[in-house]
């Protein structure tokens, strides 16, 4: 555990924020820079098999100390932090023996109880804050460390029995891009968990089914003063548009298993105005009909205000992995049991949001997700308590003690 924070402390001074215009792989250099000293630490510490290709995905294999076979698992973190907040010069301060009161980040950013009434639950607790004018990087360069440090102590005590395990970074997780180019096949392992939930206990095995619309719309610019029945305001339409969808169903209105529709770019001018939204259900028969929904309006519109007015490129993104992680609930009973091992109750939730582990399952690698103990992740507001790395190494250690059992 020394090492833990002393790891976590150096890979958050890589600036590793993806980029979503970006079409590379990485989408920036950063991401690769830090690729190459990880692999570099894997091999110092004794990993076999460790690979870096040129998409920036990092491999290394843990050999079984078994005298017999055991299924192959993989832990899995992404090395990208969000782009939606600087992860430049991240300058993070360990709080000792958190005293329960607001925290000054800097002379004007205060991280206050009223505000994040959760972090109350850490008094006491070492915690690593921001400076108050970057994200921390938490998400998930503290899954990095806590994977590694884990993987380490097995190597450094081989009087615990485990089975054959593989690690896997990824980059641009945070860009939705994460599984793009990682090879299942040449991973090699049955199972794996993603490290890259939120505060301490966090055991997911369901997220959003996920889908974005690019709606552009078409107006007419005409000189204001003899726009009479020539202008069409394409501002005008669009807001016409974000009318027709349900008020309610945003993210600042819903919680638990709710979907929504959430418009997250709006540019435009009268002659033509962009609007990017995500789309985001659980319920496999609700996504599909808010899609439905969308072209339906689309095709009103376009019937009031002519064909070309209204364009809309509609993707799919990603699925609920429940579909996949339910044939297969030992991945889920061991990560229950390894908590339980280690003292942490599980918080079984589904995410509301996506994870590599998404994809991977529908790509052949069933793969839940289990936390870091980060709080506030993608902002200045970002911290996670020592204590719950800690415990997310003994998970990780108890879940390969776990699939060592015959």
């Amino acid at each position: 555990m020394n090492k833990l924070v002393e790891r976590f402390l150096h890979y958050v001074k890589y600036d590793t924020a993806s980029d979503p215009k970006e079409t590379n792989c990485p989408t920036t250099h950063g991401q690769m820079v830090l690729a190459e000293a990880l692999k570099n630490e894997l091999i110092d510490i004794g990993l076999k098999d460790v690979t870096l290709d040129e998409n920036g995905y990092i491999m290394a294999t843990l050999e079984s100390n078994l005298d017999y076979e055991t299924d192959v698992i993989g832990f899995i973190a992404h090395m990208d932090t969000s782009p939606d907040f600087s992860g430049a010069n991240v300058n993070p301060r360990i709080i000792k023996d958190y005293d329960g009161e607001d925290i000054n980040l800097s002379s004007d950013v205060v991280l206050k109880t009223e505000d994040f009434p959760e972090i109350l639950r850490y008094k006491g607790q070492d915690i690593i804050v921001t400076d108050g004018s970057t994200l921390l990087g938490a998400d998930n360069k503290a899954g990095i460390a806590e994977i590694i440090t884990a993987i380490e102590y097995l190597i450094e005590n081989p009087e615990i029995k485990h089975g054959t395990i593989k690690l896997g970074f990824t980059p641009d997780e945070e860009v939705g891009k994460g599984a793009d180019k990682f090879d299942v096949e040449l991973f090699g392992a049955k199972y794996a968990y993603t490290i890259d939930g939120g505060e301490i206990g966090e055991l997911e095995y369901e997220n959003f089914n996920a889908a974005y619309a690019r709606i552009t719309v078409n107006g007419r610019n005409v000189h204001p003063g003899n726009a009479k029945n020539k202008m069409i305001n394409s501002i005008t339409l669009a807001q016409e548009f974000t009318r027709h969808l349900p008020e309610m169903e945003v993210p600042e209105h819903t919680d638990g298993y709710e979907g929504f529709y959430h418009l997250n770019d709006f540019i435009g001018n009268v002659e033509q105005t962009k609007l990017y939204y995500i789309i985001r259900d659980f319920d496999k028969d609700s996504f599909e009909n808010r899609k439905k929904f969308l072209e339906e309006k689309i095709f009103e519109l376009n019937n009031k205000y002519g064909e070309a007015a209204f364009q809309m490129e509609l993707k799919d993104q990603y699925y609920n992995m429940k579909e996949k992680i339910e044939p297969n609930m030992i991945l889920v009973d061991k990560a229950f049991m390894a908590m339980e091992k280690a003292g942490v109750k599980p918080i079984v939730k589904p995410i509301r949001g996506g994870t590599d582990g998404a994809r991977l399952s529908f790509m052949g690698l069933p793969t839940p997700n289990i936390f870091t103990g980060g709080h506030n992740f993608h902002g200045k507001y970002e911290y996670i308590p020592v204590r719950s790395m800690e415990k997310a190494v003994e998970v990780i250690i108890n879940i390969a003690k776990e699939f060592a059992n015959k």
